[in-house]
């Protein structure tokens, strides 16, 4: 059975692409994400996900052109529900790769993070997978996390601090922002 892959990034990719491999599925690679930003963040996933590609003799598909616009189009001023307007995006472009190629099934290294709403995933990738006449393959990836980790800091690839998205970026980092949204309010003086 041939299986597409939607692909975030290099490390996530270690663990799920190991399973599938041992459930005997030949898997094809799709790195569709313009969720990410800023931009060298992006180059980075993409250089982080081809050198896993050549040393696993992983054929995978970089969409390479930076979508950040067209993120940005779908989610301001709907910030709270951007997570599955972000997965609809990606796993809408995952089932029509995977129709294209032919592929029996697609599924996502989304399901290997513990920070995804995974149940939001697999809705998101069963309607796709319904528009797009492909089955979605669900796996729950998430207890490989550790494995998938150490593994990819093993072969030296890059792993990224945050999702990915603009906001997620505000949230790693911001400590103002986190403090604002755990508090309720902002404090001010010194």
């Amino acid at each position: 059975m041939k299986i597409l892959l939607h692909v975030c990034c290099g490390p996530c990719t270690v663990y799920p692409l190991d399973v599938l491999r041992q459930e005997g599925l030949t898997v094809d690679g799709f790195f569709y994400n313009p969720n990410i930003h800023p931009f060298r963040e992006f180059r980075k996933r993409i250089q982080a996900l081809e050198e896993l590609a050549a040393r696993t003799r992983f054929a995978v598909t970089i969409r390479r052109e930076y979508g950040l616009r067209h993120f940005l189009r779908q989610v301001v001023f709907h910030e709270d529900e951007r997570c599955g307007l972000c997965y609809a995006m990606r796993l809408a472009a995952a089932a029509e790769q995977a129709a294209a190629v032919r592929a029996n099934a697609f599924t996502t290294t989304l399901l290997y993070s513990r920070y995804q709403k995974h149940e939001l995933i697999r809705s998101q990738a069963e309607a796709a997978g319904s528009r797009y006449g492909v089955p979605f393959y669900y796996r729950d990836f998430r207890q490989g996390w550790q494995e998938g980790i150490d593994r990819s800091i093993s072969m030296g690839l890059y792993r990224q601090p945050y999702c990915g998205c603009i906001y997620s970026e505000q949230e790693r980092y911001d400590r103002r922002w986190r403090k604002l949204t755990t508090e309720g309010t902002e404090r001010t003086g010194g």
